[in-house]
């Protein structure tokens, strides 16, 4: 019978005291004083007793596949063990089952420990007011929706990793745009500035090295002008990790999941993912940053003393661009289209690049806010600018290349197709142009919601019967008064003129 250290210690200590083998096997618990007597003829513990087991318990169901398995890992170390399992069944499907596959990749595991060395992570030290590093890290996946519709979204990220101090802003992509808003708010909250910003390489902050540039320089990505006018701005010098280095980033990539995890435990307690507005979103992304900041402000407080306090005067975290409007009415805008008002038409405007939308200047006045497209070869045709030209053009809609655009919702498309059933193609075009041009001059929900009336019914319709739903009150005409006409004024208007002779 086998026993524990403990046990045996206990069988010593009874038989010190002048017990029997049985009654100290007794005393430890022991249905036998054979184990008693074997422990005390050895005068060992039964963990010094214990020999490595250099056998195995069963055979090996692989050992004759495995020399091809191993040749395989060592041409290609990142295969997968359930990959290659997958490939052995197919090349022997009577031998192997789907049973084996966790004993296959436990063999694979032990000779990876064994063959496959590994990039350890080498823990830094970490000055006072050294560095902030920013990363972007997408939030889409915690489930948040802004008025029931889904949020695509990411945060520009900021940490101090000496105090691991947090801050950051909701953005849509990591744009240069989005970067300058996030660091300079992250330095408007702190207060002060440190001597380094680090970042990745991101095609907002730094960009491919032309082969001139790159003459005699090690690196292959240099600074764009923008990311350099910001940290030129607060006096900070630029960092970035090497190329496919990531983990050089290691801190805020490390604050990122523990941000992450808890503001799905806040979203959790709060019962509901769902926000009235980006802004309210956002606060409550602050909240959060806030609470966590609260058990680091004695190192954070170590952080200000060595840096430097932060410049009155903001920068515009905005990006400027001057194009031209075409002839029709589009402006391009980094890779992407959209549309403004025909008037400005072969003109040059100023277009202000924020985050979230841009702003067309025309003799710098405001002339529209649009929302920023994200990615390229996209474009945002808003109808109400092309109404009118497309009731002077109506054969102009049925192949315009942007004709989706000129469906604000499901329901005009729907209401299209439905005219298209009943009228031919100029009539059904022109009818939804009315309708179109309706919205335009009056509320688009209210429309939509006359169309899903309409589109119940079986007879036809036409935009008269979109009007009689809408019930529009005839424009009111002023009433003017006639006033009394005289003609003393002229009179007096001769008496005051002097005729020279010729």
């Amino acid at each position: 019978m086998t026993a524990t250290d403990a046990q045996v210690r206990i069988i010593m200590r009874e038989r010190e005291k002048g017990r029997t083998q049985e009654q100290a096997a007794a005393s430890a618990n022991l249905r036998s004083g054979k184990t008693a007597a074997k422990y005390e003829r050895l005068g060992q513990l039964p963990s010094a007793l214990k020999q490595p087991r250099t056998y195995r318990t069963r055979a090996d169901p692989f050992a004759e596949e495995w020399p091809v398995v191993e040749e395989m890992l060592v041409a290609a170390p990142e295969l997968e063990a359930k990959a290659l399992f997958g490939w052995l069944c197919d090349q022997h499907p009577d031998k192997y089952q789907e049973g084996q596959l966790r004993t296959f990749q436990r063999r694979v595991s032990r000779w990876r420990a064994l063959h496959c060395n590994r990039v350890a992570v080498l823990e830094q030290v970490h000055y006072a007011g050294e560095v902030l590093q920013t990363d972007g890290i997408w939030l889409t996946d915690l489930g948040v929706t802004i008025q029931g519709e889904p949020f695509k979204h990411l945060l520009i990220h900021s940490v101090l990793p000496y105090s691991n101090w947090e801050w950051g802003r909701v953005a849509q992509s990591e744009s240069l745009p989005a970067l300058k808003l996030g660091v300079q708010s992250t330095l408007l909250k702190l207060g002060y500035v440190p001597t380094f910003h680090q970042t990745d390489n991101s095609s907002a902050a730094t960009r491919l090295l032309k082969a001139e540039e790159q003459e005699g320089k090690d690196e292959r990505r240099g600074y764009t002008a923008g990311y350099l006018e910001l940290l030129d701005h607060y006096g900070m010098k630029p960092r970035t990790t090497h190329l496919r280095s990531p983990h050089e980033n290691g801190d805020v990539e490390s604050v990122n999941g523990g941000l992450k995890r808890a503001l799905n435990q806040h979203l959790l307690l709060r019962g509901g993912r769902d926000f009235e507005s980006i802004e309210a979103y956002e606060a409550f992304l602050h909240q959060g940053m806030d609470k966590r900041n609260r058990s680091r402000h004695k190192r954070l407080a170590e952080e200000w003393v060595v840096m430097r306090p932060l410049p009155r005067a903001a920068l515009t975290v905005y990006c400027e661009e001057k194009v031209s409007v075409s002839r029709g009415g589009l402006i391009r805008v980094l890779r992407n289209a959209y549309s403004v008002p025909t008037s400005l038409i072969g003109r040059q405007v100023t277009v202000r690049v924020h985050e979230w939308s841009l702003e067309v200047y025309y003799g710098g006045k405001l002339v529209d806010t649009l929302p920023r497209l994200v990615g390229s070869r996209k474009h945002h045709v808003n109808y109400r600018h092309l109404i009118d030209t497309l009731l002077r053009k109506p054969g102009g809609f049925r192949n315009y290349r942007y004709r989706e655009d000129l469906f604000p919702s499901l329901v005009f498309r729907q209401a299209w197709e439905r005219l298209g059933q009943w009228y031919t193609p100029r009539k059904a075009d022109l009818t939804y142009l009315r309708i179109l041009h309706l919205a335009a001059r009056t509320l688009e929900s209210d429309v939509a919601a006359a169309l899903e009336l309409l589109l119940t019914a079986e007879e036809p319709w036409t935009e008269r019967d979109v009007e009689q739903l809408l019930e529009l009150e005839p424009p009111t005409v002023p009433e003017i008064a006639r006033g009394k006409v005289t003609l003393d004024i002229y009179d007096q208007l001769l008496q005051g003129v002097r005729c020279e002779p010729a």
